[in-house]
């Protein structure tokens, strides 16, 4: 069962419910004993780094390397207008 305060709690214990709700804990907000709320934390709208370079992967705009080791060179199969997707797709998600 989720932590519950009533609304005075919740407003007296404003920073201790929010430190809850970072942590990742649903916290329910009653009134006179009736459930009337729900906190919880945001999902993140950004992809993690992973899921952004996997859908670069996926449209071609940047390719894996063969050996990670190896210094950055630059590829042979260029894609025409790559550079200016990839400053796009970087400018939209900030």
């Amino acid at each position: 069962m989720p932590p519950t305060y009533s609304t005075y709690e919740a407003k007296a214990k404003f920073s201790e419910v929010l430190r809850r709700v970072r942590e990742g804990t649903v916290v329910t907000i009653t009134y006179r004993g009736d459930p009337v709320a729900e906190l919880r934390p945001l999902v993140s709208g950004k992809p993690s780094f992973e899921e952004r370079f996997r859908d670069l992967m996926e449209r071609g705009v940047v390719t894996p390397a063969d050996d990670p080791t190896q210094p950055m060179v630059p590829g042979e199969h260029r894609v025409p207008g790559a550079l200016e997707d990839f400053l796009a797709h970087r400018h939209r998600d900030r």
